[in-house]
């Protein structure tokens, strides 16, 4: 029997970008693939070409690379347009793929308007206990340097027409 932790905990970032909800949803989810950063993907040797979030309940959060192959990630589990994306990650600590619910942390994005041309992104990245022994992991890896934190700021270059931050160089 695995044990849970109930002391891991999640991984909030929030940002402030300056565009409207409808905006910052619609690059969120529709143009995925224009700020998530090509660098996170799993598998040795793959080239990915095409990032994708199914924009319904049930729908893939996938990658696809260069021969066609497929790795489907997460799985939308609530979408409420323009405020609000949650979906299942799939991912391990050991960078592996596990698509049992027991076994997934959730994301939750939530699009807030501040006015009307600025809004408040807020990302939760919860239940990383469900990730077992590789909980700690997780959370490491997307509450690091090259995490969520950057994540999102390469999604407000995006949106604010600028281009993509590079990947932060560890020390």
């Amino acid at each position: 029997m695995t044990t849970i932790d109930p002391t891991v905990a999640p991984v909030l970032r929030e940002i402030v970008v300056a565009a409207p909800v409808a905006t910052c949803f619609d690059v969120f989810v529709d143009g995925f693939a224009s700020w998530w950063p090509p660098e996170h993907h799993l598998g040795e040797n793959r080239t990915i070409t095409a990032f994708f979030i199914e924009p319904f309940e049930g729908g893939r959060c996938y990658d696809v690379d260069t021969d066609g192959g497929e790795s489907h990630w997460g799985t939308v589990l609530a979408i409420d347009p323009p405020d609000r994306l949650v979906f299942a990650w799939h991912v391990q600590g050991d960078w592996t793929l596990d698509r049992d619910p027991a076994r997934q942390s959730e994301v939750e994005v939530t699009f807030t308007a501040i006015d009307d041309t600025t809004s408040r992104v807020r990302l939760e990245h919860r239940n990383l206990e469900r990730h077992g022994a590789t909980a700690e992991g997780v959370q490491a890896g997307i509450g690091g340097s090259g995490g969520w934190s950057w994540s999102l700021a390469r999604f407000a270059d995006i949106v604010e027409g600028r281009a993509p931050r590079a990947l932060p160089t560890s020390p």
